[in-house]
């Protein structure tokens, strides 16, 4: 399986993205709206400046405390970030993951953000694919007795 079969169940609405000048409680709404972990932050909506996740908040309010909510997501964001392509395999991409322990991962194609995957999309995937084996060994089972 690869990343793209991944993109095209999730029905993607296009990726969510968030302007480095907003401020973290602008950030955690548009997380909750989304519900999404992490948002792309871009100024054009497809040029990638870094990425900011729900484990940046929870840091930056460790470090600032009651005056988060007024960091900008430029303050908070990675900027080195790890994207993957539609026709990387989705074990390569869930190793990747797993390895750098990061949970989302955008998808770049011909240097165009087309979308984000996380772990949970990964593995809610994968569990799809178990299953669908599953039903067709019972089934091949069943038909020979």
């Amino acid at each position: 399986m690869k990343v793209k079969d991944v993109l095209k169940a999730k029905r993607d609405r296009g990726v969510v993205t968030v302007l480095p000048g907003e401020t973290v409680e602008i950030l955690a709404h548009k997380l909750r709206l989304a519900q999404v972990g992490a948002l792309i932050v871009s100024g054009d909506g497809s040029a990638m400046l870094g990425i900011v996740s729900e484990r940046d908040i929870a840091r930056c309010l460790a470090e600032r405390g009651a005056e988060a909510h007024r960091a900008t997501v430029k303050e908070i964001m990675s900027t080195e970030v790890m994207t993957c392509a539609p026709e990387d395999s989705l074990t390569s991409v869930a190793r990747q993951m797993t390895a750098r322990r990061f949970r989302h991962m955008p998808v770049v194609e011909r240097g165009r953000l087309v979308g984000m995957v996380s772990i949970g999309d990964i593995v809610k995937h994968r569990l799809a694919e178990v299953e669908m084996e599953a039903d067709v060994l019972r089934d091949i089972a069943m038909a020979g007795h």
